[in-house]
């Protein structure tokens, strides 16, 4: 579900439709005032009601909505449903060999399985402002290995997705090997900006809440970056084992900062 977000829709659009098949994206612009892209031609797109009120009211409907919309393409003709925010991208290791798809369809998924997040920041004074004429990650390098975005994301039964995706209400999480959910939402400064400027965010009062996210820029610019495969390997381990003590079922990492260096290969994904 989408409002206002043309720059990400369209590289989202292109990366699961050349994945997944056009055919098998379902987008849902959040309001009848929105403008439907001529590069969603060939996916299921529908515009609905906005979802009105603060960010935690309208969090909750929306995921309410994206569930029910889930279970409906699961009773249906999918066994599998993906369910990501637009700057968000489930990307598999490129030493694997495989696509998205066929990672997936050969996946062992008895509710769910999450990618290992990482949330992308920008190196200032080596990394310039991005462009959507380039892949994301010829031009963005380094990313905080989180919590945050280890998202129970795919999904091969009806369940209810916490808010933001962030949980699945009574199940357990099963982060999977050589899986990665690549966050781009505070990758860029000046991209950045303009969104903590949007009317409708700021309405919503998401503005605290894009300073907070914001800090991943910071982290880039300051940190050292250490190996990917190394505490990719040893974050993934950590997450499984230890919980958030007031949600069971989100992952924990002792409040880590690490900083990571996207390797080579992943470079020409997204």
């Amino acid at each position: 579900m989408v409002r206002n977000d043309r720059f990400f829709l369209k590289k989202w659009v292109d990366y699961y439709g050349r994945e997944l098949g056009k055919e098998n994206l379902h987008i849902f612009f959040d309001g009848l005032d929105q403008e439907i892209e001529p590069f969603c031609e060939g996916t299921k797109t529908q515009l609905v009601s906005q979802i009105r009120g603060n960010i935690v009211s309208t969090d909750k409907e929306r995921i309410v909505f994206l569930s029910e919309r889930a279970a409906e393409l699961l009773a249906s003709d999918y066994d599998i449903v993906i369910g990501v925010d637009v700057d968000e991208f489930i990307v598999v290791d490129p030493k694997t060999g495989k696509s998205l798809r066929e990672y997936l369809s050969e996946a062992r998924i008895r509710t769910s399985i999450s990618a290992l997040g990482m949330d992308f920041g920008q190196k200032i004074g080596e990394e310039g402002d991005i462009t959507d004429e380039l892949p994301f990650l010829n031009q963005r390098q380094y990313a905080r290995i989180g919590t945050r975005y280890t998202k129970p994301s795919v999904i091969s039964r009806p369940c209810r997705w916490g808010s933001g995706f962030h949980r699945i209400k009574r199940h357990n999480f099963h982060i999977a090997k050589d899986l990665y959910l690549f966050h781009f939402g505070y990758f860029d400064k000046r991209l950045t900006e303009e969104r903590m400027n949007d009317a409708d965010r700021l309405s919503q009062g998401w503005g605290k809440h894009m300073e907070r996210r914001a800090r991943t820029i910071r982290l880039a610019t300051e940190c050292k970056a250490r190996d990917f495969d190394v505490w990719a390997r040893f974050a993934r381990i950590c997450q499984t084992m230890v919980r958030q003590p007031h949600s069971w079922n989100k992952p924990a990492m002792f409040n880590l900062n690490i900083l990571v260096r996207i390797p080579e290969r992943f470079r020409d994904i997204v």
